[in-house]
């Protein structure tokens, strides 16, 4: 019997994850999931790119795929069994031999408006100082207030609100799943109903190496299947598109009773203007086909629109 044959009793998983508050949070759901399932595992740390970098926004570095990089070269290394991702970070294109494997259940994936000095982002007064490393979240924030001034935030989230509470900004912009997982859901001021979120928002993958049959049939037992149709319908249309972190594009996929819909928008990176597509299918025999075809054509509908907003 070969290594990736082995039972579900042999050895602990080797639970590969970045180190900040948020990453071990979500490390640990995947480990409590496996429990339930009866794999052990085991939590290691990695240093990402991405967390080195605190001076400049990641899309002059490269982009979101500097928080997986480390994690996919420990899987490729045969150091770590699986990874744990927020899959917003996940290039549409991973490494050869690695594939996600199963996605979690996703949490609530929009944009809240936090703030110490208003209840919402109507109320900001003139020329207010807004927190944001992500380009999507400026432009959205310049077309409904151009008059704010966008100033870069990194950091973890905890790093993040403290630089509110200490004055360096009026207000700032997060993910409410972040908040929601690290129990700080009573920080979100505004719930922004009318901002589509970043593409894959909200959701946890597990990314394994692909011949690994053993940790496989483990980690594909967790699998939320309205997630992961959800999210090949998402990450087609980001695919599509062809454009990079410096891209100020945004979507959501939801799924009800077999029935998907998607709105996905790019805006020009100083809120000016922007283009917005919709799909609306009942999915049959090849659900997750038909999903990315979905998403797939979308991109394609307003990439000639959206030409002059995407950094190819």
């Amino acid at each position: 019997m070969t290594q990736n044959e082995l039972s579900l009793e042999d050895g602990p998983l080797r639970i590969g994850t970045r180190g900040s508050r948020l990453a071990l949070v979500q490390a640990n759901m995947v480990a409590d999931l496996l429990r339930g399932v009866g794999a052990g595992s085991e939590i290691v740390v990695l240093k990402t790119t991405g967390d080195r970098i605190q001076d400049r926004p990641l899309a002059d570095a490269g982009g979101k795929g500097l928080f997986v990089k480390e994690l996919e070269d420990a899987l490729l290394n045969d150091t770590i069994d699986l990874a744990v991702h927020s899959m917003k970070d996940v290039p549409v294109d991973l490494p050869p031999g690695l594939d996600i494997a199963a996605v979690l259940k996703r949490e609530d994936p929009r944009d809240v408006f936090v703030s110490n000095k208003a209840k919402t982002l109507a109320e900001l007064p003139q020329g207010a100082v807004l927190g944001t490393s992500s380009v999507r979240r400026e432009a959205q924030v310049r077309r409904a207030r151009p008059d704010l001034k966008c100033v870069l935030l990194r950091g973890n989230v905890d790093t993040r609100i403290r630089k509110l509470d200490d004055g360096e900004m009026d207000a700032m912009l997060l993910a409410f799943a972040g908040l929601k997982r690290l129990g700080l859901e009573n920080r979100a001021t505004q719930m922004l109903d009318d901002f589509l979120p970043a593409l894959s928002q909200g959701a946890i993958g597990i990314e394994v190496r692909e011949t690994d049959r053993r940790v496989r049939k483990i980690v594909t037992q967790l699998n939320d299947r309205d997630t992961e149709l959800a999210l090949d319908c998402e990450r087609a249309f980001q695919k599509a598109l062809g454009g990079s972190c410096r891209s100020p594009m945004a979507g959501l996929a939801t799924m009800s009773s077999g029935r998907l819909l998607f709105r996905g928008e790019v805006l020009a990176p100083d809120g000016s203007a922007f283009v917005q597509t919709e799909a609306e299918l009942t999915l049959t025999k090849n659900p997750r086909e038909e999903s990315a075809k979905a998403g797939r054509e979308a991109g394609l509908d307003i990439r000639p629109r959206a030409e002059p907003w995407l950094d190819l």
